[in-house]
C-alpha cells in the first residue's frame, strides 16, 4: 500500500493534469492514485514534505526573478554539474526536487543517477571561476 503523502502526490498530479474537479474526475484520480505500483511503504516525515512545499512556494518567484534576468541581460554561459541528492528521500521526495530544479528557468535536470545524484544543467550569465 502507499503512504498517504504518496497518494495525495498522486492526486495533485491527476488534478494538474486533467484541470477537472467533477465527480467523475475524482473517483477516477483516486482510482489510478491506488492502482499505479507503487513501492514499499516507506516512512516520510511531515517535515520533509512540508520543506519541499515551502520551497515550491518559495520557487515561484524565483522563477520569475530568473526569466526577467534572462530576459535583461542575457546568459551566454552553460555548464553541466553533479548534483547530491538529498540523504533519506523518498521517490516522491526526489520527484518534487527534480521538479524544483527543473521549476526555474535556468536549471534542468538531464538525468537522475540511481546513486544519488542529479545531473544539473545551468544558464549562466558569466563563466564561474
Amino acid at each position: 500500500m502507499i503512504g498517504h503523502l504518496n497518494l495525495i502526490l498522486r492526486l495533485a498530479i491527476w488534478f494538474l493534469l486533467t484541470a477537472n474537479l467533477s465527480v467523475a474526475n475524482i473517483i477516477i484520480g483516486i482510482s489510478v492514485a491506488l492502482l499505479l505500483p507503487g513501492r514499499p511503504k516507506t516512512p516520510e516525515a511531515l517535515q520533509d514534505w512540508l520543506r519541499a512545499l515551502w520551497e515550491t512556494l518559495v520557487a515561484i518567484p524565483q522563477a520569475y526573478k530568473e526569466a526577467f534576468e534572462m530576459i535583461l541581460r542575457p546568459h551566454n554561459y552553460e555548464e553541466v554539474t553533479m548534483e547530491r541528492v538529498k540523504p533519506g528521500r523518498t521517490p516522491g521526495l526526489i520527484f518534487l526536487d527534480i521538479f524544483l530544479i527543473t521549476f526555474t528557468p535556468t536549471t534542468i535536470v538531464l538525468k537522475y543517477h540511481e546513486n544519488g545524484w542529479y545531473e544539473v544543467h545551468w544558464v549562466r550569465r558569466r563563466r564561474k571561476a
